[in-house]
């Protein structure tokens, strides 16, 4: 159940850093809202997943989840460069994210 909870609060995560766009720098309250209550909904799975998986692993999955999502998402939502150096950037992250779940011991 932890890898889940973190699968989540990474989720949660690409949410709230794609709803900061959305917020405009917290001045539109809808998106404000959702932003505000993904990141405590982020810390929170992730606060869970970490009470079992090693804290170490476990930030670095979470904020790799988040990079990845996130860049991958700014492609889709708002035309951002889909370079294929960055394409392999994103790549690079994901291989470091699999290689640590396979590493881990939990």
């Amino acid at each position: 159940m932890p890898w889940v909870y973190l699968i989540v609060a990474g989720v949660f995560e690409i949410v709230w850093a794609v709803g900061l766009k959305y917020a405009q720098g917290f001045t539109r309250p809808a998106a404000s809202t959702v932003t505000i209550v993904a990141m405590l909904a982020s810390f929170f799975f992730l606060a869970q997943a970490v009470k079992t998986i090693p804290v170490g692993t476990g930030y670095a999955i979470w904020t790799g989840i988040g990079a990845a999502g996130t860049a991958l998402l700014g492609i889709l939502l708002f035309s951002e460069s889909a370079s294929l150096a960055r394409l392999l950037c994103i790549g690079l992250i994901v291989a470091g994210i699999v290689g640590l779940k396979l590493t881990s011991v939990n």
